[in-house]
């Protein structure tokens, strides 16, 4: 679809083993990524999310810093595996699918493919990724934890950096202004990140019972894959 992509793909090749291994692989796509491909945006934002969790880690803003490190990583390598499978055409989920193929569609927004974006990540994998991260840790997702209150202490942060892309990447994706009215403001008015993370939660607990039945796990999957490919549909409605 772009020139560079077989570029990306050699990034996404060696899988990242901390938050600095990370931030690099979504440095160098930025640095390929040119202001017409919607993939720049959403990479764009997490980036910026992702350092906030680097600089939270350092300062010691966590009461168990390993695992939010450790999920940070997880939570990555899933856009990372996407994003491969995309540029490799094989099979990926249909919400990613869904985003990837509109990445040169020039009447959408930024904003528009920067949230869409990070509705696949946070509704689609991030479930994936807390139950893998908590295998690996010995420990069940359950409310009440010090996990969950790490996690959830990141919300303010987290909403704020999404409030700020709200205004500062509402132009379409080669920089011209929108019409002076728009129907944009009021889907991104909708999309909560806090919502959709404590939504995320509670799938990881649900997916963590589920997870000795392979076919339930998947069932239960492409369920979340189904709901969050409609939701971005919605999103990635472009503006006249």
């Amino acid at each position: 679809m772009f020139p560079y992509d077989s570029q990306i793909l050699s990034i996404l090749q060696a899988p990242p083993a901390s938050i600095a291994d990370v931030l690099a692989a979504m440095q160098s796509i930025d640095a390929l990524t040119v202001d017409g491909d919607g993939l720049k945006w959403f990479n764009l934002l997490y980036f910026q999310v992702t350092q906030s969790v680097e600089a939270r880690v350092a300062s010691g803003g966590f009461a168990d810093p390993a695992f939010l490190t450790l999920l940070d990583v997880q939570f990555a390598q899933l856009y990372f595996n996407a994003l491969r499978d995309f540029l490799s055409n094989n099979a990926l989920p249909d919400c990613w699918q869904t985003l990837f193929l509109l990445r040169n569609q020039t009447a959408l927004t930024r904003i528009q493919y920067a949230l869409a974006g990070v509705n696949s990540h946070i509704n689609h994998d991030l479930p994936s990724a807390l139950v893998a991260t908590c295998a690996i840790d010995g420990l069940a997702p359950q409310h009440g934890t010090t996990q969950y209150n790490d996690y959830t202490s990141l919300n303010s942060t987290l909403d704020s950096l999404i409030n700020g892309a709200k205004s500062t990447l509402n132009v379409r994706l080669l920089g011209d202004a929108l019409p002076g009215a728009s129907q944009l403001e009021n889907t991104l008015a909708a999309w909560s990140v806090t919502a959709a993370r404590e939504s995320a939660w509670n799938n990881a607990e649900l997916l963590w019972h589920l997870h000795p039945e392979a076919g339930l796990t998947a069932a239960f999957l492409d369920t979340l894959d189904g709901l969050t490919s409609v939701v971005n549909k919605t999103l990635l409605i472009p503006i006249p």
